[in-house]
């Protein structure tokens, strides 16, 4: 049984992967806005804003890295719905393959196109000044964050992908969660905010995965941070995941 899963949801990632190289432009619109978004801040606004460190770029960047993740899930519940729609679905399901094949191929495939727009972002910050003297175990912890942060995120955006009426209602969903690190300590300390603005900063996900990150390429110690963050990407993924297998189980029933 394990083996049939694997082999189906192989083959099935394949097919999704190819679509995904005859559009490179999809890779290259997901990290547009975020790599603009930290050109802006930097040069315009980075001179005004004082976070105590001596590099505004080095501060930004991991607020930016989950902008690009948020950014790029929105296309994974556009082509959910497209699949939906075209009645890819349908023609799976009369095949002897694993069910849940067909949705983790493009959670997969998901994770694939967001690590390539995460390295691109992380190049053109190399070029605007971001240094970090991690080791490899530090680099590796944040992938690891990363990469579970983007599971979580694109199983969410499975459930609207699965739901949506159009294909702007599939992609829409995104946009609180790219709207989100702006209410964080990913563009400023939170300590700078007012009393309910900041209360809400310092309790929502993404301020304790930035700071576990920000801590990591620092070389400083993370404390509960990473903890804190591991438990909120741990959680959306669980409660995503569970949500969007019954309702993937209702659709095509």
């Amino acid at each position: 049984m394990t083996t049939h899963f694997v082999g189906d949801t192989t083959v099935l990632l394949g097919r999704s992967l190819r679509h995904i190289t005859r559009s490179v432009d999809t890779i290259i619109t997901t990290t547009i806005m975020p790599i603009a978004f930290m050109l802006l801040f930097v040069y315009v606004f980075g001179g005004a804003i004082d976070t105590g460190t001596h590099s505004y770029v080095n501060y930004l960047l991991p607020g930016i890295l989950l902008i690009t993740v948020a950014s790029g899930i929105s296309y994974t519940a556009f082509r959910l719905f497209l699949d939906m729609r075209g009645g890819i679905f349908e023609r799976f399901q009369s095949m002897p393959i694993a069910r849940s094949a067909v949705l983790w191929a493009h959670v997969l495939t998901s994770l694939v196109a967001n690590l390539i727009s995460l390295a691109v972002v992380v190049l053109v910050a190399l070029l605007m000044g971001f240094r970090s003297g991690a080791g490899v175990l530090a680099w590796l912890a944040v992938a690891g964050i990363l990469g579970l942060f983007t599971l979580a995120l694109t199983w969410l955006a499975v459930i609207p992908g699965l739901t949506a009426k159009s294909p702007d209602g599939a992609s829409a969903f995104a946009y609180p969660l790219i709207f989100l690190p702006f209410v964080s300590s990913a563009f400023v300390p939170t300590g700078s905010m007012p009393g309910p603005v900041r209360a809400f900063a310092e309790h929502q996900p993404v301020t304790s995965i930035v700071d576990a990150i920000r801590d990591l390429y620092a070389q400083q110690p993370v404390g509960g941070d990473i903890w804190i963050a591991l438990g909120w990407c741990v959680g959306i993924l669980v409660v995503a995941y569970v949500i969007a297998m019954i309702t993937y189980r209702r659709t095509i029933s």
